[in-house]
Formats: structure tokens, C-alpha cells, sequence
């Protein structure tokens, strides 16, 4: 039977979506206002969970608690784990521990360690109390392990079975234990020390007759993680060798849980989009954040702009003579300018993407600088040639008209060195080259494109 849905996030194609969408939400504010359960159990009962998450980020803080309050047992926890991060940790601090505790208990270990990761420690440890000794143990080995590592992605519980064991016991083993995963795709094969010698997986052994062994069955050429491994690594290994699920050991490479696939695309998702906030100067925000976090995730950066503004400002100081003497300067400057930042812009998003993913390296870097340099020569001759032609019909000027075209391939050229370059070298010193290229291409392109302008008009043109 297919689970009713109702795409309350999805882009609106017209305006019926977005009033089905605003309907919805002034509904369940009205119920909530009138204290009205049953009419909140009828607004959102039908829902999916991810449409669920997503009725809950477009609600304020306290409808947030009043709606989960309202559906009471009802609620399914596991729409805590679809929810906007600054948005479950607001809720995380907002409702009681008991109720945290039961959601914790229908969670599985990886959304469950989310859940709790921003608590202060008293509430952490009251929650705690209230699982069972096994689940505890569990959700206290994520929480060990730093953030955005494996460790903390895994989910702590799995199948493991002896090499020496038939198909017909596995089987009994899955029916017989109640603590094992709700889902799961492979069975994994240890030794007594819970070394991971292979995995099984669960097709092929249905598919096997009882009395046969599992260690036949098993596939010995498993990709490994380290719990302590990067995430961002992580992800980048599934896609590389088309994972469905991986086993993750500790440092004496005992198997401590399993990561799967529906987890590394979220992580995939969010590294996409961090990249790209990161490319803007804006950081790690949401439209759930504050006032106050929103500016002080984009102030620092747009401080080291202003500075930079300056540095070009000052330069166009140097020629404030030629400038006089030449107002059809003054018109034409911020044209090279900007052209230089666009291209530099383009360079700087493929190289930081390539970064990111791991396409680009020692190996292939001077290829690419090569060709970077060429398609900068190759833009600005294009370019220049139909700024030229603009200058000289605008002003009547063919010499004003070369200047602007020389200073263009210049910028051109620099735009798309500095474009791949700066990435490279603040990676080369492991730095995060999303956040500060932007900033230091631009502020390249900006200088460069003014003092071959103006230098090139005051040389040639007074």
C-alpha cells in the first residue's frame, strides 16, 4: 500500500502549490491555537515522514513542541532524523528528556547520536539512563567518536556470525534475536575478535541451501573505514566503488558498525551544499538560524571584502590624474573588473568542486593550470575584440578601444591563473579553499583589471 504524500516542500510549480502549502500550515497554527488534537491528528496523520519534517521547519519554535505534543504517541520519531540541523537541535534543547528518551529508543544509533551530539551533559546523561544497557552502550560509542567522522555516522547495530556457521543457523539467528537492525542488506563474517573476514549478502543467502558454510559464501574483498575516517572520505569511497554498505572497524580493526547508503547520500547533499555556501562567504547557516548567528556566520568575510575593496580603491587612486584628464575611464573600468571577477569566478567554482571530490591533484594539477591559462588567452581575445568595437562606436576612440581590449586579455588571463591557483595553494596547506578564493580572486581580477586599465590609458592614451 503506498504511503499518502503530499509534497509540501517540493519547488511550486504554481500558485495552487504554494496556497496548498499555506493552507496546510495556517490550519495546523489554527488547531494548535484552539488546543484542537483530533484536528491536528486529521491536518498531519496522513502525512509522510519527510513531508512531515518539512510542516515542522516552516512552523515557529514553540508550534514545533506543540505539534509533537499534540499528535503525542502518534508522533514518528523518525522525523527528527529529516529535519534541518539547527531545527532538531532547537527541539532537542525544547522538549522534555522523556520524551528525547523515546525517541532515542525508536532511533537508530547514527540519527539518535545526532539527536543528542548538542545537549549539555546533565540532560545527555538523564536520557542515557533511561535505555536499555545495550542501546546505551551503543549510542555512547557514537558519541565518542569527533563529529562528521564514520564513527559517528554508523549505525552501532549489525549481524555478525561466525565463518563456521551453516546458512540454515544464520537464519535461525535472524528469527530467533530481538536486538538486531530493522533493515539490513549483508550479513558480515568476523573471527572471535570481531575481525571482519567477509560479508554475505542477504540474497545470495537466502538463495543457499541450510547445511552450506557461510564462510563459502562470503565476499573477502570488503572495503573497510576506519570509525575516525572523514566523512567527506567516506562518501567519496561509496561513490567511487558503488557501495550499498560498508563495514567500519576501530583501530585495532574490530568491527564496531556498519555505514549504508541512505546515510552517505545526506552526507554527499550536505558537503554539495556546504561548498557552495562556502563559496559565497556564508558558512554553515540555515533559514531556521537567528538574526544574530546569520550575521556573525557572513560578517567575517564580508570584513576581509571590505578590505579588499579598499586595497582596489587604492589603486584607482594611483591614476585619479588620468582619470580627470580622461572621464570615459571612469565608464569603462568596473567593465574590465567584472569581467575578470565572472571569469575568475568560473575557474575558482570547477577547481574547488574538483578539490573536493578528489579529480584534482599533483598528477593533473599542470595540466589543468595549462589549460586554464589557454582558455583565459583564448576568452579575452574574444572578448576584447567586441569590447573594442563597443569603445570605438561609444566613444570614437580606436586607441581607447585597444587599451580596454589589451587590459581585458591581461585580467582574462589573470582571472582564470588566479582562478585555479589560489585553490590550489591554500589546499596545498590544508586550508579550506571554499570560503577565502572568493575573496582573494576577486580581489585579484579587481587589481589587476584597474592598473592594466589605467596604466595602459596613461601610457598610451595622455
Amino acid at each position: 500500500m503506498t504511503e499518502p504524500h503530499l509534497d509540501i516542500a517540493a519547488p511550486a510549480d504554481s500558485d495552487d502549490e504554494d496556497q496548498a502549502r499555506a493552507s496546510l500550515v495556517r490550519d495546523v497554527n489554527a488547531a494548535l491555537e484552539a488546543d484542537d488534537k483530533t484536528r491536528v491528528d486529521e491536518l498531519v496523520g496522513e502525512l509522510s515522514t519527510p513531508d512531515l519534517a518539512d510542516l515542522l521547519e516552516l512552523l515557529s519554535a514553540d508550534d514545533r513542541v506543540r505539534l509533537i505534543e499534540a499528535v503525542g504517541k502518534k508522533f514518528d520519531f523518525e522525523v527528527l532524523s529529516e529535519l534541518d540541523e539547527t531545527v532538531r537541535d532547537q527541539l532537542s534543547e525544547a522538549l522534555p528528556n522523556e520524551l528525547l528518551a523515546e525517541a532515542v529508543k525508536e532511533l537508530d544509533s547514527d540519527d539518535a547520536a545526532y539527536l543528542l551530539e548538542n545537549l549539555e551533559d546533565a540532560d545527555k546523561q538523564e536520557i542515557l539512563a533511561q535505555l536499555p544497557t545495550s542501546d546505551r552502550a551503543a549510542l555512547e560509542r557514537n558519541l565518542e567518536y569527533p563529529e562528521e567522522t564514520a564513527g559517528r555516522l554508523m549505525q552501532a547495530h549489525f549481524v555478525a556470525v561466525a565463518p563456521f556457521w551453516t546458512v540454515g543457523q544464520v537464519i535461525d539467528y535472524m528469527r530467533d534475536t530481538e536486538d538486531l537492525p530493522d533493515t539490513f542488506s549483508e550479513i558480515f563474517v568476523v573471527d572471535p575478535s570481531y575481525r571482519v573476514l567477509g560479508a554475505v549478502e542477504l540474497s545470495r543467502l537466502l538463495r543457499t541451501k541450510r547445511d552450506v558454510r557461510v564462510d563459502t559464501l562470503m565476499n573477502e574483498d570488503r572495503y573497510l573505514v576506519l570509525a575516525t575516517e572523514d566523512q567527506e572520505e567516506v562518501a567519496r569511497q561509496f561513490r567511487r566503488y558503488d557501495l550499498m554498505s560498508a563495514p567500519v572497524v576501530d583501530e585495532n580493526q574490530r568491527l564496531v558498525g556498519v555505514v549504508t547508503v541512505d546515510d552517505v547520500v545526506d552526507i554527499i547533499q550536505d558537503e554539495a551544499e556546504e561548498d557552495m555556501k562556502a563559496l559565497a562567504g556564508v558558512g554553515d547557516e540555515t533559514l531556521a538560524d537567528s538574526v544574530y548567528w546569520t550575521s556573525r556566520s557572513r560578517v567575517p568575510w564580508l570584513i576581509v571584502n571590505l578590505g579588499t575593496a579598499i586595497l582596489a580603491s587604492f589603486v584607482i587612486q594611483m591614476f585619479d590624474a588620468t582619470i580627470e584628464q580622461m572621464v570615459s575611464l571612469a565608464v569603462l573600468m568596473p567593465i574590465v573588473a567584472s569581467m575578470g571577477g565572472n571569469a575568475g569566478t568560473q575557474t575558482m567554482t570547477v577547481t574547488v568542486r574538483a578539490l573536493a571530490t578528489n579529480k584534482l591533484g599533483r598528477v593533473n594539477a599542470p595540466r589543468v593550470i595549462g589549460r586554464e591559462f589557454l582558455v583565459g588567452i583564448v576568452n579575452g581575445v574574444i572578448l576584447s575584440v567586441i569590447m573594442a568595437a563597443v569603445a570605438f562606436v561609444w566613444f570614437g576612440s580606436g586607441k581607447l578601444g585597444m587599451v580596454i581590449a589589451v587590459a581585458m586579455v591581461i585580467n582574462l588571463i589573470a582571472a582564470a591563473l588566479a582562478g585555479i591557483l589560489i585553490p590550489l595553494i591554500m589546499d596545498h596547506f590544508d586550508l579550506d579553499p571554499a570560503p577565502a578564493s572568493g575573496v582573494f580572486v576577486t580581489t585579484v581580477t579587481d587589481v589587476v583589471g584597474f592598473f592594466a586599465f589605467l596604466g595602459l590609458a596613461a601610457l598610451w592614451l595622455l
